[in-house]
């Protein structure tokens, strides 16, 4: 499985297109099997003036994880209205390009340039002056509360 990886600030044009950074593009392209590889969800975090990115593979898995929920139940039903319900397919052009609905680019502040910052199985694409911000205080929680990645089962 291919993971979303490092920081890339990319401009966006005028019709709200921007290149999706390459190395995104090859774990798209890693996925070539799966149906509608070279496509990335889009929505709004539901935690920061961001935008969250996955894999259609990924949405999927988010949807197994909403069934653990009562089918009708407040959480189901606010965490589906918030990720699926303001969702947008983004498909990747013939030149790496995607395209950013303008309401997506307001609610992360972007106007001119985008940051895409890899988190492994997501990303993120962010105002480039937010995210400078984001990293810092980042790295603040992390010392601050002295984290540290939790072992895993063995596999």
């Amino acid at each position: 499985m291919g993971l979303f990886l490092s920081t890339y600030v990319n401009k966006i044009d005028r019709k709200g297109r921007v290149s999706l950074p390459a190395q995104f593009r090859n774990v798209l392209a890693s996925k070539s099997a799966v149906e509608n590889a070279q496509t990335v969800i889009l929505f709004r975090s539901p935690n920061y003036a961001c935008l969250e990115g996955f894999d259609i593979e990924m949405l999927e898995e988010i949807d197994r994880r909403l069934n653990n929920f009562d089918l009708f139940s407040s959480a189901q039903d606010s965490l589906a209205t918030t990720i699926f319900g303001e969702a947008v397919q983004a498909s990747v052009d013939t030149e790496g390009r995607i395209i950013i609905p303008e309401i997506l680019l307001t609610h992360a502040k972007i106007s001119e340039s985008a940051a895409f910052v890899g988190l492994g199985r997501k990303f993120q694409i962010w105002n480039p002056a937010s995210l400078d911000k984001r990293q810092d205080d980042a790295r603040a929680i992390v010392k601050k509360d002295n984290l540290s990645i939790p072992r895993g089962a063995a596999s």
